[in-house]
């Protein structure tokens, strides 16, 4: 996606530095308690979170009805999250940004070091955020051109399979018939012309009435593949020489030195569909439209995740570089605090983006951090462990359960998986236990527990086509009692 920056003008924001915003960027009017219930399908428990989360993003709704001179003066209320790995920290932020149709990224404090040092900038940070923002606004436009696109690339296909199919076969006086172009063409009469005309007409009708009913779906047809269509310049070997931010502008100056061609391969027809409709698509889709856009959906309704921040706290030695500690904080705070980020599409301020920190602070406090980056968490929230009850309820309750996933995964063997009341009460007793006896990974421990129960069930569900499988709760405790039960099996096993 980085490459529609290639062919515009990425000096051009004038736009975006006035006029009313509220109308360029888009946000779902839902109210905090209609988020609080959506996230109520997805997440067990946490309501604190959930309604801190709630109120943060209706806020940002509420500013931009705001008159322009009060809505720049309001900045967004940024959350701390503490609590234990497995609580659903991470997931109310991802589905609240999901909801709200907004660009959003997760990152992990400790990729990061201090500036000076080998290691990922914090401003990467930003870079990605506005990257993730072009290519969701880039999808969206594509799919909005989608139905047009194809159309457009059905009468592209039609003329192609119609002038190859053509081309083989021998003209009407017995002589081959010429090559589009060819200078031979000049030497046939007029009346052969207009014959050869209404023939290619009547060819190309059949052939789009045949590539509507896909009757031609499996024949071969060539066709020019567009390099920045299909194909990515990896950059990824020059990690080491080049930053991030630098990776993309080395591309563009390969790209300028050694314009990429276009490629002719023999593809299906229904393959060369595809390709050409994407073609079309890309075409019809504004490149520096959708830039200057995702920069302000970026801007206004971007949301930065930043879990481990707890990581950043220095352990309290007095000797080596506090590379990954202090260092790091005291560089993520000018970004959360609000600042202009150069990227290679311009520059981006992050005066308005959402920060979620998360954090379990098993061994540190939220004071610990520095007092300039504690003053800009103002919201703090604390998610409780999950109990056995928690557990019950993650198993059966939420849309994207557990079961419901393990259910429909073995259904494409052909086999039917259910499992009674006391088997998911008996996992949820054991994946408790086992929390309380070693580290508490809160639900991620069902999903061991899970895999340990269905195994023999997984691996032989290929050969049981048309079974019902009914997991009881004796099973699961043959499966995975003892080895819950024992502390040195349940640290290496579970």
């Amino acid at each position: 996606m980085a490459e529609v920056a290639r062919h515009t003008d990425r000096t051009n924001t004038s736009h975006r530095t006035g006029g009313d915003r509220k109308d360029d960027v888009i946000v779902e009017n839902l109210t905090p308690v209609q988020i609080v219930r959506e996230l109520d399908l997805h997440i067990i428990g946490q309501d604190d979170a959930k309604r801190a989360v709630a109120v943060a993003l209706r806020n940002r709704y509420r500013r931009r009805l705001l008159p322009d001179e009060l809505r720049e003066e309001i900045h967004p209320r940024n959350i701390l999250m503490i609590g234990p790995t497995g609580v659903g920290k991470t997931e109310i932020a991802r589905r609240v940004a999901k909801m709200v149709d907004a660009p959003f990224i997760k990152v992990e404090a400790t990729k990061f070091t201090e500036v000076g040092y080998v290691g990922r900038d914090v401003e990467s940070i930003v870079r990605d955020l506005v990257e993730v923002a072009i290519s969701n606004l880039h999808n969206k436009r594509m799919d909005e051109v989608r139905e047009q696109a194809s159309q457009l690339a059905e009468e592209r296909l039609a003329d192609l399979v119609t002038e190859q199919m053509l081309s083989r076969k021998p003209a009407r006086n017995g002589s081959r018939r010429p090559e589009p172009g060819a200078e031979a063409e000049t030497d046939v009469t007029a009346r052969q012309k207009l014959t050869e005309q209404r023939r290619l007409q009547r060819e190309r009708k059949r052939t789009l009435r045949l590539l509507q009913e896909h009757a031609l779906d499996e024949e071969t047809v060539e066709i020019d593949i567009e390099y920045d269509d299909f194909g990515e310049f990896d950059p990824g070997e020059f990690a080491d020489e080049f930053g991030d931010d630098m990776q993309g502008t080395f591309r563009d100056f390969l790209d300028s030195l050694m314009p990429r061609r276009p490629t002719r391969r023999k593809v299906s027809v229904r393959e060369a569909e595809r390709i050409l409709t994407q073609q079309e698509a890309y075409r019809m889709v504004d490149a520096g439209s959708v830039i200057d856009d995702a920069i302000l959906r970026a801007e206004e309704s971007g949301v930065i995740f930043l879990d481990e921040i707890d990581k950043t706290i220095s352990s309290g030695n007095d000797y080596g570089g506090d590379v990954s500690g202090e260092g790091v904080q005291r560089d993520l705070l000018p970004i959360v605090e609000g600042s202009v980020v150069m990227t290679r599409y311009g520059p981006v301020k992050t005066d308005h983006v959402l920060f979620i920190a998360a954090g379990s602070f098993h061994d540190s406090r939220p004071s610990d951090l520095i007092p300039e980056l504690q003053g800009r968490f103002p919201i703090r929230v604390e998610l409780s462990s999950l109990d056995e009850d928690d557990l019950y309820r993650i198993l059966t309750e939420p849309r994207n359960a557990l079961t419901r996933q393990y259910e429909a995964l073995l259904a494409t063997e052909g086999v039917e998986l259910a499992f009674t009341d006391e088997s998911l009460r008996e996992m949820a007793r054991l994946a408790s236990l086992v929390n309380g006896r070693t580290e508490d990974i809160g639900a991620r421990r069902l999903q061991t527990i899970f895999e340990k129960v269905l195994e023999e069930i997984s691996f032989s569900a290929s050969d049981r086509p048309g079974e019902k499988i009914v997991v009881e709760d004796a099973f699961v405790t043959e499966r995975v009692g003892e080895i819950a039960v024992d502390d040195d099996l349940s640290n290496f096993i579970l």
